[in-house]
């Protein structure tokens, strides 16, 4: 996610963007330019940046937003390629807001022609899913979060 939010700030930079927005994975980040200050025979003016809008005083502040999903993550006990079902034509083990018991296979993760199940280790409510199938995850990386 930090990467998709550097290249948004890039993107801005690069087109003189005043704002921008990006939704993704069940998040939404907004960025504006501010008019930067500028001090003149000791009066304070602001000056917009090439390209910018004027952002006025009277505007509600963007509220942060929290990029980590609630709840407990489950993590890749090792480096290999994701699955999230058994085969391609298959349903997938589990979906955002399926409730899992503990030991049930909530995926699999493929690691030297050996597909390795892995386990739900408490019982509840999947929260968020934060990897595709087929997609190369390291060890500790969040598979997903049961809250």
């Amino acid at each position: 996610m930090k990467d998709r939010i550097d290249q948004l700030a890039d993107m801005m930079e690069e087109y003189k963007l005043s704002e921008a927005e990006m939704a993704a994975d069940g998040f939404r980040i907004s960025f504006k330019k501010r008019a930067k200050p500028v001090v003149q025979n000791g009066t304070q003016t602001t000056t917009l940046e090439q390209g910018a809008e004027e952002v006025l005083p009277d505007e509600p502040p963007i509220a942060a937003v929290d990029l980590t999903p609630s709840g407990l993550p489950i993590t890749s006990p090792m480096t290999g390629i994701y699955y999230n079902a058994p085969s391609p034509a298959s349903p997938p083990f589990v979906k955002e807001g399926d409730v899992v018991s503990a030991g049930e296979v909530i995926g699999l993760i493929e690691a030297m022609k050996v597909f390795n199940e892995i386990p739900a280790p408490i019982s509840g409510t999947v929260a968020k899913i934060m990897v595709e199938t087929g997609q190369l995850v390291n060890l500790g990386d969040p598979l997903l979060y049961i809250g």
